[in-house]
């Protein structure tokens, strides 16, 4: 964590000097507001915070902050995320690790339940971060905290309710939402530029564009309850997945804390007209259902902490914003859907959350760009088309998951196919499968081989690296901070010390020379050099091989109104435990790659070290210069 560079400031660092009120009166337009506080809006949120210079307001329908979640896995992906935001760590030390996962079906005998195969819940080298389980509610806390803790000291306003969506002829702040608060009755008018409805699967942003969530429900009707029990099965703190005989199937994931553990229990088809309310699930109903599925091992259940009954649902809209297409033109919209609020998925596969967590992500940087006037209005049509398509896939990887969880199995080739096609798929539940089309902000594979292990589209896959400076291990991955900026992650060739005349200083002195270098255009001329375009360098020569004092000034650059210098931008790789980031990323040892990082993680281009024209015809697609 870099801080003092603009003067030495006591406390806590992770809490900023408050330079910017977000509007508080009804009647102060806003640049962006946002409709419904959970995961989704919370993430969005929280990125808007990194901006002093935006204006963000978030609207609530519930009373106050969440208190107990229903959401829980928290998927590697997810934990990068996090991690881009400063708060993966307390994630970490809170929550419950998911580091095996067990498959419980009937013996051979038919009589009694037996282990049939024991594996890892993540696959070696997947990412850096764990699959783990935590409370949604304590999600949000952590997002509160950032936020409250911003420049902007933002909190959501709690207990209103949108009721009007309208637009007017007023050219910065066209849109009009008015609130009821569901107290007191008053109504409150907000103006803003762009308004994100992340509010739900009843989301009311959602209505007001006539857009809808399409899909068929799969009829089948399952129980959910957090307790905690004394059982003698075995697994009771691992993720199962059992599969009884004649009862059903039931998943154990075990809760943070040593002690809670969370059930989603099969109950059985649903017919005709029926829906879940209408069965009258209770928690003893739940608990003689886990105890049958469970048989012959014994549950006794001490306390219900948390409940429910519901249908499995996997439904999605056909876009999630407001842009109108019309022969292959599209306007560029201003309203956006995000969350549950676009697609909804069945629990059991841990992705509801997660996704709507991932769309925000993506939304987030494009707007501060195009409010901050860093980026034509174009680039908010990309936030659909790409999570759009990718919603569709996990749903339709969600449905094939369900199906088979709740399939009554006849034979123990069909028992085995559900852990098969787990393990097939584990890449999806870990979030990291993702992968965005080209576009004007990803790239083709003209040039993947450079970096193969580095996919054009796919979240930026980090590794350890030693920082040249201090000789600190760290991961590569996690320079990349949720503060809107571009990376440039540039591997050196084989005997590249960073010296004049080599290919990086080559780069270097392109993009603080040529007129047409992207940092020179782009950013502004009161700005950091690195402000909007962040350039790190990682050399294949170990670090008692590299010298200081030869490398380009653009990987030591001189910034904040001191000029102090920024010693974080260049690294070595780490071979002690052979973890070189040239070999387990594959990149081409004898010509090095340049690999365009997005600001929300993914890999956007990968080209020669010596593509200057490659570099700039890049950003010129979509970066505007300063005015």
């Amino acid at each position: 964590m870099q801080y003092h560079l603009n003067g030495f400031r006591s406390g806590d660092p992770a809490i900023a000097a408050k330079t910017k009120e977000t509007p508080d009166a009804s009647d102060q337009p806003v640049d962006v507001l946002i409709v419904g506080s959970g995961p989704a809006g919370l993430t969005l949120a929280a990125q808007l915070c990194a901006f002093p210079d935006i204006t963000v307001k978030v609207l609530e329908q519930k009373s106050g902050p969440l208190a107990v979640g229903q959401a829980d896995g928290l998927a590697c992906r997810s934990l990068e995320m996090f991690e881009a935001f400063g708060f993966a760590h307390k994630v970490i030390n809170e929550a419950y690790g998911v580091n095996e996962v067990a498959f419980w079906r009937p013996a051979p005998d038919s009589k009694t339940l037996h282990r049939a195969e024991l594996i890892p819940d993540v696959e070696d080298d997947l990412s850096e971060m764990p699959h783990v389980i935590l409370n949604q509610a304590r999600v949000h806390d952590l997002y509160l905290e950032l936020m409250q803790n911003s420049t902007h000291h933002l909190k959501p306003v709690y207990n209103q309710k949108l009721t009007a969506l309208t637009r007017t002829q007023a050219r910065d702040y066209p849109l009009v939402a008015e609130f009821t608060d569901q107290d007191s009755s008053d109504t409150c008018t907000i103006s803003a530029r762009y308004i994100v409805g992340c509010d739900g699967a009843r989301s009311a942003v959602r209505q007001f564009l006539n857009l809808e969530l399409k899909g068929e429900s799969a009829r089948q009707l399952w129980g959910v309850m957090d307790v905690l029990a004394v059982t003698n099965f075995p697994d009771i703190r691992k993720k199962a997945a059992i599969q009884s005989s004649d009862n059903g199937s039931m998943l154990i994931i075990p809760r943070e804390g040593g002690y809670m553990v969370r059930m989603y229990i099969e109950l059985g088809e649903l017919h005709g007209e029926e829906r879940a309310s209408d069965k009258g699930v209770t928690p003893e109903m739940l608990i003689a259902k886990a105890r049958a599925i469970l048989s012959p091992y014994t549950l006794d259940v001490k306390e219900t902490v948390w409940w429910s009954a519901y249908e499995i649902g996997q439904r999605v809209c056909d876009q999630f914003d407001n842009a109108q297409v019309e022969d292959g033109l599209s306007d560029t919209p201003d309203i956006f859907i995000a969350g549950d609020a676009c697609h909804t998925h069945s629990p059991k596969a841990g992705q509801g959350m997660n996704v709507g967590m991932a769309d925000s992500f993506n939304l987030g940087w494009k707007l501060a760009s195009v409010i901050r006037k860093q980026a034509v209005p174009a680039l908010l049509n990309t936030y659909s088309r790409e999570r759009q398509s990718k919603a569709q896939e996990l749903i339709d990887f969600d449905k094939d998951m369900a199906k088979l969880f709740s399939r009554k199995t006849q034979n123990s080739i069909e028992a085995s196919q559900f852990q098969t096609y787990f393990k097939k798929h584990g890449r999806y539940t870990a979030g990291v499968e993702t992968q965005y089309d080209s576009s004007i902000i990803t790239g083709t594979y003209k040039h993947q081989l450079l970096a193969d292990g580095l996919t054009v589209g796919k979240r930026f896959h980090s590794d350890v690296v030693v920082r040249l400076s201090d000789g600190l291990p760290v991961q590569l991955g996690h320079t990349i901070k949720a503060d809107g900026r571009w990376r440039l992650m540039v591997f050196s060739d084989a005997l590249d010390d960073g010296g004049p005349g080599k290919p990086i200083s080559n780069l270097c002195d392109y993009l603080t020379q040529d007129p047409a270098s992207p940092i020179l255009r782009y950013t502004g001329k009161e700005s950091d050099i690195d402000s909007l375009i962040d350039i790190r360098a990682v050399f294949q020569l170990s670090a008692p091989s590299m010298m200081m004092e030869v490398l380009p000034d653009l990987l030591l650059p001189r910034k904040g109104k001191y000029g102090l210098i920024d010693y974080e931008k260049v690294f070595c790789p780490h071979t002690k435990h052979s973890r070189d980031i040239f070999d387990t990323r594959r990149i081409d040892r004898s010509k090095g790659a340049l690999v365009i990082v997005r600001p929300d993680q993914y890999v956007a281009e990968i080209l020669p070290l010596n593509d200057f024209s490659g570099l700039s015809n890049f950003f010129d697609q979509f970066l505007l210069p300063p005015s």
